[in-house]
């Protein structure tokens, strides 16, 4: 092995050997011990039911076992504890899948990090949470949610990432926040947006303001064009009729003046007409442009290196779906974005492909099952009988 090669095998070892897992469910058999179901929404008898199961199609049965929304109109509200760690000076990077096994038309499929203290049987809608990542469709409205908290307040990210809502397919949603304020959200392994957190989210107060002390002058002219002064109506203008007798038409013949009265040509539009007069515009001679405010430094904006850092002890979906049948499975939190990006494109590519040929084998197995119940056509038919032309040509 070569010095190069080596050096390669070291760096892959320290990587490792650094990487720190906080977090990770493949959902397989147990998965109950680990997770708490709240009951916040048993009494009103909105709670839905979880489904273990690998979904319809899958590449392997055990591996691609998830959790599942099994019933319409319903709330899920899950969640398990770990090891309570912070971000602080780390990648952060929360991966998971989400498999819509149903036609999606109003439902959440996101998950949250939620910080310590919370009370798993009472987790809920209102439970605080540090970040919210994950597809969210509704009608028309179809995103992939990152929100993250800050002093109490939830900050959407202010460009929209487009969600995958084919069925039956698994999609994996990673979302990655770095120490130096930026983040990256990718979908099954592939990037789809970065940026600047203090930019894409309003989490802090704008550097600058417009002066307060400042406004636009009275005498200040903004208008770019106006009417014409010197422009005059044409002599005659009004005169013209909006409507005309149509000059192609034709009493009828059996119009009768005494039964129908004086026939009169209906009208028309006059091509003559051209509406109300108005003066036609020029250049304003007095125009100063469009008035800018000025700004000044905002007093109260306070900057903070440490938006992205959070205290975290708990994982939750908390969820409302009109239609059922959502699967989430290989829930990742690290501080690794190799880890992460090592199953999008190990076994998770297999998952997909898997998936794939399953869901083309089932429905060529459904189109030759039709082809086969089929009736038959007849293609060999007796020719017609000719011999009624031939006694037709005895006669």
């Amino acid at each position: 092995m070569n010095k190069v090669s080596l050096l390669i095998v070291f760096l892959i070892g320290i990587t490792c050997i650094t990487a720190t897992t906080y977090f990770s469910e493949d959902f397989d058999n147990g998965w109950e011990s680990r997770w708490v179901i709240s009951k916040v929404k048993e009494q009103d008898g909105t709670l839905g039911e979880w489904n273990h199961t690998a979904g319809r199609y899958f590449n392997d049965a055990q591996k691609d076992l998830g959790i599942q929304t099994s019933e319409d109109a319903r709330f899920y509200q899950i969640s398990a504890k770990f090891p309570k760690f912070s971000n602080a000076g780390k990648d952060l990077v929360i991966q998971y899948s989400v498999k819509f096994d149903q036609v999606i038309d109003c439902g959440g499929a996101y998950i949250k990090l939620l910080p310590p203290g919370l009370d798993q049987s009472r987790f809920e809608g209102e439970s605080a949470y540090n970040i919210m990542f994950g597809p969210d469709v509704c009608g028309s409205t179809r995103k992939t949610h990152a929100i993250l908290t800050y002093k109490g307040t939830n900050h959407l990210v202010k460009r929209n990432v487009y969600p995958e809502t084919d069925q039956y397919a698994s999609h994996l949603y990673t979302l990655v926040i770095r120490p130096d304020q930026t983040y990256e959200i990718l979908i099954d392994g592939v990037s789809k947006q970065n940026g600047s957190i203090t930019e894409d989210f309003d989490v802090l107060a704008p550097r600058r303001i417009p002066d307060p002390a400042v406004s636009k002058p009275a005498d200040w002219v903004d208008q770019a064009r106006i009417a014409d002064p010197d422009a005059k109506k044409p002599e005659g203008y009004d005169s013209i009729p909006k409507e005309i007798a149509d000059p192609d038409a034709k009493q009828p013949e059996d119009w009768d003046d005494e039964l129908d009265g004086e026939w009169e040509a209906p009208q028309i539009p006059n091509p003559e007409y051209k509406g109300e007069w108005s003066a036609p515009l020029i250049d304003n001679p007095a125009y100063k442009g469009e008035w800018v405010h000025p700004e000044i430094e905002n007093p109260d904006f306070v900057d903070d290196a440490n938006i992205y850092a959070f205290e975290h002890e708990f994982l939750g979906i908390e969820i409302w779906q009109v239609k059922a049948g959502s699967i989430f499975d290989h829930i990742l939190v690290t501080d690794s974005v190799e880890e992460a990006q090592a199953f999008a494109t190990g076994y998770f590519a297999q998952q997909q492909a898997g998936e794939k040929t399953a869901k083309e084998a089932d429905e060529q197995a459904a189109k030759d099952a039709a082809a086969a119940e089929a009736p038959e056509v007849a293609t060999d038919a007796a020719p017609a009988d000719d011999d009624d032309d031939d006694n037709h040509d005895e006669l």
